[in-house]
């Protein structure tokens, strides 16, 4: 089962019994300023959950897959996630 925000909001409203509009708020505005702080190249931290990190990948030689064709694909940034030491414990606990 995959988490979505409607998710969110509903255990937000059910669990710390905010109204269902002040949930939905509280889920966007946290999402937007992850958002944002990752947009502009800073990392998130997150105590116990993980770590989203702003990475540049270097200009590099590829291939088009459907043609062949080699081509050279652009600089860019990408967001990866390293999760936490307490993480990583609770979700090995299940096995």
């Amino acid at each position: 089962m995959t988490l979505t925000k409607a998710d969110l909001t509903d255990f937000i409203y059910n669990r710390l019994d905010f109204p269902k509009h002040k949930s939905a708020h509280l889920v966007e505005t946290l999402l937007e300023i992850i958002k944002e702080t990752l947009g502009n190249g800073e990392d998130v931290l997150i105590s116990g959950f993980g770590k989203f990190c702003v990475n540049e990948k270097k200009e590099r030689r590829g291939r088009n897959p459907q043609t062949g064709e080699d081509m050279m694909l652009r600089l860019r940034r990408v967001v990866t996630f390293r999760c936490s030491g307490v993480l990583r414990d609770r979700i090995n606990e299940k096995e």
